[in-house]
């Protein structure tokens, strides 16, 4: 591979890098080009971006970036591929469902700024929630309080008016 090339891959590299906030490293070594194929299918579908590279390379668009992603390194051993998303638990459930073939692990991931190294982060990162499903939680939760005291007003409103035409029909 020439020089032109590489850098041409790390500067595409970088640019993913900037434009999607969590990344999963997973070691693809045993897929065989059917399965590949069906992995990359699967990450399609749920718009996961999926990239097989080079270890030094993927290194040097790392360092090119603003972050530090040092404790990520030392997973970078074997056959890599990068899994770009938006979401950060949609790669982790992905790779749930394969855990069962035991092809591919992960290795590593960079997700909502945190790092997770090792195979056994796949339950953690999977449990992550996205920040959509934060927002409708926190949206519940200030609409309960706001809805107990509406409901409290209205059935306190019928019982006064109850009241009132009641004794407003009694003879004096």
């Amino acid at each position: 591979m020439k020089k032109e090339e590489k850098d041409t891959i790390v500067t595409e590299l970088g640019q993913k890098l900037a434009e999607y906030p969590h990344f999963y490293l997973v070691d693809v070594t045993g897929l065989d080009a059917e399965a590949t194929s069906k992995l990359r299918r699967k990450c399609f579908q749920s718009e996961i971006k999926m990239v097989v590279v080079k270890n030094k390379l993927l290194i040097k668009a790392l360092d090119a970036s603003e972050v530090d992603f040092e404790p990520l390194y030392a997973s970078l051993k074997g056959n890599t591929a990068v899994l770009f998303a938006q979401t950060a638990n949609v790669p982790a459930k992905l790779l749930k469902d394969y855990k069962k073939e035991g092809i591919p692990a992960l290795k590593a991931a960079y997700a909502e700024e945190s790092f997770y190294v090792g195979a056994d982060k796949l339950d953690e990162l999977a449990a992550l929630k996205s920040k959509n499903e934060v927002i409708a939680e926190i949206v519940t939760l200030l609409q309960s309080p706001a809805k107990n005291v509406v409901s409290a007003l209205q059935s306190g409103a019928n019982t006064i008016h109850g009241v009132l035409k009641t004794l407003g029909e009694r003879p004096e």
